[in-house]
């Protein structure tokens, strides 16, 4: 894969994000933040893990002083490091510890999203991987608050996970790569 400058990194995580996320509705919450300019799009230059792991800490405490009106969540996107799923998936425990070390635990969370993104249990081309494929390597920092908030909002939040899974499924793999086909 080619590597990417900060504006093609941003450019096609917001392309993902628009079309799928949003445009999938596979985040019911994504769109209110998108359309308000509350979604922060960061490109790490880290090669090394513990790189990532002292922006992710960073990008963390800018989050937590900001005010959710200005920043309500953050995308951190690092195409330079972590590019094998086991390798990412395994800082994932490194994200959760910093989170807890800066005693932000209850007040962000992260998530992550990845290009070989793989569920325990799936096969690597398993459709349903796909809720969870972005372009480039992710870190999702989210306020818990805004979850609470969204979830009043959308009652059945525990059915998201399975009706993402169905809406892949219906589009298959040819349908998803179609989504980012160049229209001509």
């Amino acid at each position: 894969m080619q590597t990417p400058t900060h504006d093609e990194a941003i450019a096609s995580t917001r392309e993902w994000l628009e079309k799928a996320v949003i445009g999938l509705n596979l985040c019911p919450f994504a769109k209110s933040v998108y359309v308000k300019n509350q979604v922060r799009f960061v490109v790490s230059d880290a090669t090394e893990p513990a790189q990532l792991a002292e922006e992710l800490a960073k990008e963390l405490r800018l989050l937590a002083d900001s005010s959710p009106e200005e920043i309500d969540t953050t995308l951190l996107i690092h195409p330079y490091v972590l590019q094998r799923f086991l390798d990412f998936n395994e800082f994932q425990d490194i994200a959760d510890a910093i989170v807890e070390e800066l005693e932000l635990d209850g007040v962000l969370q992260v998530a992550s999203f990845h290009p070989k993104f793989q569920f325990g249990g799936t096969g690597i081309n398993d459709i349903g991987n796909y809720t969870n494929r972005s372009p480039w390597p992710t870190q999702h920092l989210i306020r818990e608050a805004s979850i609470d908030r969204a979830v009043e909002a959308f009652p059945e939040a525990e059915a998201i996970f399975e009706r993402n899974i169905e809406t892949v499924t219906k589009l298959g793999i040819e349908g998803w790569q179609a989504l980012f086909a160049p229209k001509h």
